[in-house]
């Protein structure tokens, strides 16, 4: 209590005055200083809030939908055919089942990193139930994320088990939402796959938190070490244990048995996928094969003596095409069995010895301690067998004769048209006749992996294998740097870059993510992120897509993590993990509304969404997205407010956010008046058809309503520049960006001017506080 009796001086005076600081709230954007601990809350979300966003979302960002088929096969009604507006048996059409389709794809892609969150978090509970959960004294906002969506910030295992329960109940109501005679509104469903789509960057971060603490990560260093990437830096010499999927504790406890036996010099441990990526966080020795592109052309080399397998992004006949090289397979997890025995039980040696005697293919092992074991001691005695056999590693498909099944091609063109990335497969055949195999030298970081042509092959020519030998020499010298995934961005480096960011001074913050089903090759996801790095956006990147951009150098013969500095700050280049590690991107956009703007985070998801929306110029480019778990993040990060691109093959998702390309109408909430503003961002999400048409697109899907004139100047410049770069002239809609002449970029001054003659332009005022709540 503060009281003052009487106060004069020659200006006013004060008389009578008490304070009482006993009511007021400290936010740091974690909890107030009257709020319960965290263990004693409860994870609380007002969905019907949560919808109302949607539905203003919606009203600006309407659903387009690009039907595969016009048929729903769901129940035994079907098939039921939904073309011409007609309904299906249950009362459902073709706008109903689409938007159904799509809240599937993201209940698929939410329950699979949800289900990755416990596998980790029960693990931590068995093991180390007191972990507790932060991420050192750079970061205060741990968990940007589950304060908002949840209003718990988690301080140990248990509190990330809470919020993990109240995940599977949301993606189990979800689910239930798309049976048979249930939801009936297609705006529903979408709110609903809004919904999928932020349950699934929760599971994202509770995954994130789990295994940086739990296996002490990286916790947001900048200046991570920089690992070698590529199928050239794999040592053929030494036993090569091979790990594939996503989930960490495999690899760790395989790395932890060679370290603790002294065997770091006597064998290789690599990876591909994000596996590849967490267990190079991990250990610094690992070796990064790839991407998941690799995965078919580096199983079909027969270079891996082992193969561990957790869970996610394994192809289907995986188990098959290491029989068919002789390597033993190491399953891990329920959720990826294959068919093989269970002998998690059983004595390591017993395992081993069946295996080298090669009565299963592969065993079931459960028990992660005992993987390792086995995995390690199962490749050196192979390796020991080929020695006292003299036998090389089986790639016998290296000593096939490829001009003769090259010339059993009978130019049928199947392989073309089957093949996803449009590649010339049979003007190769028709040069490698002639005894020239560059072009299939060429198809090599073009070609992602799938395998489809030699499926349709009427000759079955193993068209993998010939590329594969064609490009022998490209292999042997892909060897790339990649920086290890520093985990979240540190608070000081938001506190910096906040303002920038928000006023439009640093342009934007773009955000790779997705797979590597690129219509066009890997460079172009490079070609983009160096495009705009050299612009000083800030370019943050996980999963597949932070490796391809690895596997690319310029012209003086650097990747751009050699070339470009690991800050979250303008010009920066950040490898900030595997998919799961997609959260800390949309965790900075949080931080920014929280730390910059003071915008409270707990329970207060519309507000946060909003200030992203209107003022943070943020945007996902996921130009090879191919799962279920792209769908997913990406549909989750359009509810944060922050729009995405997708390259041509994400069209087969069915459906995008399209906004109107016209002045739009907003709220200005500090006078609470409604304002007309330019349409940005644009869409939420968009399918670019080509890398010109995507880098035009984000550089117009990073403007706000909330630039300031030199931010929108600055932003504009970058536009007119890419979109005069790249299509040759300008852009026709910048006649709706800009609102005064102030921002008309210098160089183009005298023609934009013309143009804006000619479109009966009339400067307009920003808004102070836009808003579409």
């Amino acid at each position: 209590m503060f009281q003052l009796d009487e106060y004069k001086s020659r200006n006013f005076s004060i008389k009578g005055l008490k304070m009482d600081f006993k009511k007021i709230n400290f936010d740091t954007g974690q909890a107030n200083a009257d709020s319960p601990p965290s263990d004693k809350k409860k994870v609380h979300i007002d969905y019907s809030k949560l919808r109302d966003w949607d539905f203003k979302l919606l009203s600006h960002f309407r659903p387009f939908y690009a039907p595969l088929c016009n048929l729903c096969c769901l129940c035994t009604y079907g098939k039921c055919d939904l073309s011409k507006n007609k309904k299906g048996a249950c009362g459902i059409n073709l706008e109903k089942q689409q938007a159904r389709i799509v809240l599937l794809a993201c209940c698929i892609g939410a329950s699979t990193h949800a289900a990755h969150a416990r596998h980790i978090v029960d693990h931590i509970l068995e093991e180390n139930p007191n972990l507790k959960i932060d991420y050192g004294n750079a970061i205060d906002i741990v968990a940007p994320l589950s304060t908002t969506i949840t209003g718990i910030t988690p301080k140990t295992v248990e509190d990330l088990d809470k919020i993990l329960v109240y995940i599977e109940k949301e993606i189990t109501n979800l689910l239930a939402a798309t049976h048979t005679g249930q939801e009936g509104n297609h705006l529903d469903f979408e709110s609903k796959a809004l919904h999928a789509g932020m349950i699934d960057n929760l599971a994202l971060e509770i995954a994130e938190l789990a295994q940086i603490n739990y296996y002490n990560l990286h916790k947001g260093e900048p200046n991570t070490p920089l690992v070698d990437i590529g199928l050239g830096v794999i040592d053929n010499q030494k036993p090569i244990i091979l790990c594939i999927g996503h989930n960490i504790a495999p690899g760790v406890e395989i790395i932890d048995y060679i370290e603790d036996n002294g065997l770091s010099d006597d064998i290789e441990v690599c990876g591909l996928c994000c596996t590849a990526i967490d267990i190079s966080r991990y250990s610094k020795e690992s070796k990064i094969v790839g991407p998941i592109s690799r995965q078919l052309m580096f199983i079909k080399s027969g270079v891996p003596d082992v193969v561990v397998l957790d869970e996610q992004c394994i192809r289907a006949d995986i188990l098959e095409l290491c029989a068919e090289k002789n390597i033993p397979v190491i399953a891990t997890s329920d959720k990826c069995s294959l068919g093989l025995p269970d002998m998690s039980s059983k004595d390591e040696n017993i395992i081993i010895h069946e295996l080298l005697s090669k009565k299963y293919d592969g065993a079931l092992i459960k028990d992660m301690e005992k993987v390792g074991k086995v995995a390690v001691n199962l490749a050196l005695l192979l390796k020991k067998d080929r020695k006292h056999e003299h036998k090389h590693k089986n790639n016998e498909n290296d000593d096939l004769d490829i001009f003769e099944l090259i010339n059993k091609c009978t130019e049928c063109e199947w392989c073309n048209r089957v093949c996803p990335a449009m590649l010339p497969i049979k003007e190769a055949f028709i040069q490698g006749k002639a005894g020239n195999l560059s072009l299939f030298s060429e198809l090599h970081g073009r070609c992602v992996g799938c395998g489809k042509c030699m499926e349709e092959c009427e000759r079955n020519l193993p068209i993998i294998d010939i590329i594969r030998i064609a490009s022998k020499d490209k292999i042997s010298s892909e060897r790339y740097k990649i920086r290890a995934g520093r985990g979240p961005i540190q608070d000081v480096e938001i506190r910096k870059v906040g303002a920038p960011i928000v006023l439009g001074d640093i342009p934007g913050v773009i955000a790779l993510a997705g797979c590597s089903n690129y219509y066009n090759g890997e460079n172009e996801i490079a070609l983009i992120a160096e495009e705009f790095l050299k612009r000083g956006y800030i370019v943050v990147a996980a999963g597949c897509a932070a490796m391809d951009i690895g596997l690319y150098r310029d012209n003086d013969g650097k990747t751009l993590y050699e070339k470009y500095p690991g800050d979250f700050d303008k010009g920066g280049v950040l490898n900030v993990g595997p998919c799961v590690a997609n959260a800390h991107a949309i965790g900075s956009a949080i931080k920014i509304a929280n730390i910059f703007a003071k915008v409270p985070l707990e329970n207060n998801f519309e507000n946060v969404a909003d200030y992203i929306l209107n003022r943070v110029g943020a945007c996902v480019i996921a130009w090879g997205a191919m799962s279920q778990k792209a769908a997913a993040i990406a549909t989750g990060a359009n509810r944060w407010g922050i729009p995405a691109v997708v390259g041509p093959h994400a069209s087969k998702y069915r459906r995008l956010y399209l906004g109107e390309s016209k002045l739009r109408e907003i709220t200005d909430k500090r006078t609470n008046e409604k304002v007309e503003c330019e349409p940005a961002p644009l869409h939420l999400i968009y399918c670019a058809e080509s890398m010109n048409e995507c880098m035009s697109m984000v550089a117009k899907l990073c403007m706000r309503p909330n630039d300031t004139p030199k931010g929108r100047l600055i932003k504009l410049t970058h536009y007119v520049d890419i979109y005069k770069k790249y299509h040759g002239c300008l852009p026709d809609d910048l006649h709706l960006y800009i609102r005064s002449e102030r921002e008309i970029p210098y160089e183009d001054k005298k023609e934009i001017l013309r143009f804006l003659r000619e479109k009966g332009w009339n400067p307009r005022k920003a808004p102070n506080e836009p808003s579409i709540l």
